[in-house]
Parts: C-alpha cells; structure tokens; sequence
C-alpha cells in the first residue's frame, strides 16, 4: 500500500453500482480510499477510467482544502503509517534448540502457496483473529493441533509471493518445540520433518526460506554448542555431536510363545496400518519408567519394573536428514491384565502372533527386532548401510 503520511494526490474510488440480482443473498462490500505520494523527482503520468473518476490532481499536503481529508491524513502521519502493506499472514520458525528445524511438506495442488515444496507453518488472518499472534496459533491449532510452541515472539517480517502473484508481507514468529513429528497428526499437507542447516541446499524449498533459516541459525546457538572460545561444560554435548532419539518398546510373549504386536490406525502419521511393538518415546524419564507408563496408557497393562529385562537395541536412521534412533526392546517377564484399546487414534487391534510367522505389514525394524531376539542378538542396526 502506498505511503499516506506524505500525500501528494487524494483519491477515492467509487464502488461501482450493481443491480441486486435475483435472490442474491446479503453480503459485505469494503470501500477503499489510498494517499499516494511521489517517490521519484518527475511526477509521474496518470491513465485514468473515466467511468471511474473526473479528473485526478497532484497537491502538496498544504493545499489539501478538505478538513476531514486534512484530520485523517494527519492522525495517520501522527500514528507512523510507512506506507508499507501491514502484515496480514503469520508463520512460524519452529526449532529444537539444538540447530534442527521443522519443516512442512505441502501439498502438490493448484490454489495453494508453494505447492509440493517445504515451507513454514501456518496461514492468513481471518476477521476473528484479534492479532497476529493469534492468527498463527489458530491455524497451528488446525494444522498441527498436537503441537504446542513455547518461547513464541515474534522474528522478522519476510516477503512471500501468494497464488494470485502478489508480494505479501509475513510477521514469521520463532518458537520451540522438541518432539517428534511422526507423533503429530497433520492435518494439511504431506508430512513434517527435522532439518539441519547443511542440507537445506538439497530440499525443495518456498522463497526465501532458505536464507530465513539460516539467518534465524546464525542468530540463535544451538543449545550444547558453547561460545566461541569456552569449552564445553561437562553437561553440555560436545561440538558436532548427534542427538538421538531414544525409544522403548515391550516384547511380551504369551504362554504359547507368541509375541504382542498392535496394529497402527490407518491415519496415523507414522507407519500407518502396520503392526508395531507398543512402544513410545523417553521423555524426561529413565527407560524402564518410560516402558510401564507407556503400557499401562495403550493397552492397560500393569508391569513391575523388576521383571523387565533388556533383550535387544537397535540402531536406526530412516534417512540422511532424519535424527538418528535407539530402540530399546525390553521384555516382561510378568504382567497383569488383558491388552486393550486405549488410544484408538493410534492403536486399532492387539493380536498375538508367531515370531517365526510374522504378517508382511510389520513395521521394518520391529520386525528385525523380534528376529535378533529369537536369534539370540542383543544388537542390530537398520539404515546405516544405505547413507
């Protein structure tokens, strides 16, 4: 939007008169006014719609007649108005703290923004969002509405191109987040994934995003990673080192030898109808914590940690950009209760089946899991051989 605060041509457009046409419902119009100042030394032509307007004229401030048009042009020099678009869409840089970034896989359709292309989360104002900042949340609320940020403020104001090929101004907000994305239930678009600076060069990503996140990297050290000049103290991890993500998975067996697997719900976003162990991810909590608190929520079985006993780790990546994993596979050796359905978003089926007769749709490394585990192997590993 042109600059007001320094008028030099007033000019309001009429909205045009339609005939209401037959059972038309009720609807809102919006009328415009613009002040448009010169930028350049040579005044500039004008090409004007005579079915528009009568004539146009170039006035410096002090020959604006009009008290009203003077008392608005004033109040707005008086609030700061730049002249600049104000920013009607909001994004967020979402990061771990440790130099990753999540990212969103959109969808390869016509009508979108960046279609097929990574990009950041979230979307444009609606008319009941009171800010910015609210606008972003809601739309995270509907794209990602297991994700919860802390630490948002706002960043930077970056230019985006919309599908009508319009530049349109951005508020990208910055804020955190540590889980793991296969655990999110997208919404819209294709997936969402952790990235590091060094392979941004090899993604497909929207305008500008690239140097945005970079600049957000260079402006933000990674927690573990201590200023230049200081060693590291002993709690933190030392330069270059790998965070890995830490799981744990129950191997129960019943009295005929067959091992627990439950099938995954259809939607979700990680290994959709396929069987798993039941599993989760260590949050703040040792492993074996992590194991009876995981199995009493999923299927509502009670185990005592002194029955449980470690019988194989993996070692795993899915992909170049992806943080590496640990499995940890723990059996118990007693339990009590009958496996039940207790997140059906996640879990639709406990069934009990033969190691040695596993079905095709096992999730990859469960699979090599359970063999290492009949095979006597404490240790196996999956998709390091493939980098």
């Amino acid at each position: 939007m042109p600059d007001p605060t320094v008028p030099r041509r007033t000019h309001r457009r009429r909205r045009p008169r339609h005939r209401r046409q037959s059972g038309e419902l009720a609807h809102r119009h919006f009328d415009f006014r613009f002040a448009f100042y010169i930028t350049a030394e040579q005044t500039p032509p004008l090409v004007l719609q005579d079915e528009e307007v009568s004539g146009a004229q170039w006035l410096p401030f002090a020959d604006v007649r009009s008290p009203t048009l003077r008392t608005k042009l004033l109040k707005a020099e008086a609030e700061g108005l730049d002249g600049q678009p104000e920013p009607v869409n909001a994004s967020a840089v979402i990061h771990d703290g440790h130099g990753r970034y999540l990212l969103h896989l959109r969808d390869q359709r016509e009508g979108i923004w960046s279609p097929g292309m990574f990009a950041l989360l979230g979307g444009g104002r609606t008319l009941d969002d009171p800010c910015l900042e609210a606008t972003l949340l809601r739309e995270l609320a509907e794209e990602v509405p297991s994700l919860e940020l802390t630490g948002l403020t706002p960043y930077a104001v970056e230019e985006a191109t919309s599908v009508d090929g319009l530049a349109v101004p951005v508020q990208v907000y910055s804020g955190r987040w540590q889980g793991d994305p296969d655990t999110i239930d997208l919404q819209e678009g294709v997936l969402l994934r952790w990235f590091t600076v060094d392979v941004l060069d090899r993604l497909g990503l929207s305008p500008g995003l690239g140097d945005l996140i970079r600049r957000h990297a260079a402006d933000h050290s990674p927690a573990g990673s201590p200023p230049h000049g200081r060693r590291p103290l002993r709690h933190e991890a030392p330069e270059g080192t790998e965070l890995h993500i830490v799981g744990v998975h129950l191997y129960l067996q019943d009295e005929h030898g067959r091992t627990l697997l439950g099938l995954r719900h259809p939607d979700s976003a990680y290994a959709g109808n396929q069987w798993h162990f039941l599993a989760g991810h260590c949050e703040r909590e040792e492993a074996i914590s992590c194991l009876v608190r995981e199995a009493q929520e999923e299927a509502g079985l009670i185990i005592e940690r002194g029955n449980v006993e470690l019988v194989h780790l993996i070692h795993l990546v899915d992909s170049p950009s992806a943080r590496p994993r640990i499995g940890l596979v723990f059996r118990a050796r007693t339990w009590s209760g009958t496996p039940s359905i207790l997140e059906p978003d996640r879990c639709v089926e406990w069934r009990w089946w033969n190691p040695k007769d596993l079905p095709a749709e096992v999730v990859p490394y469960t699979r090599q899991a359970i063999e290492g585990i009949v095979a006597g192997q404490l240790y196996s590993q999956l998709g390091w051989d493939e980098r």
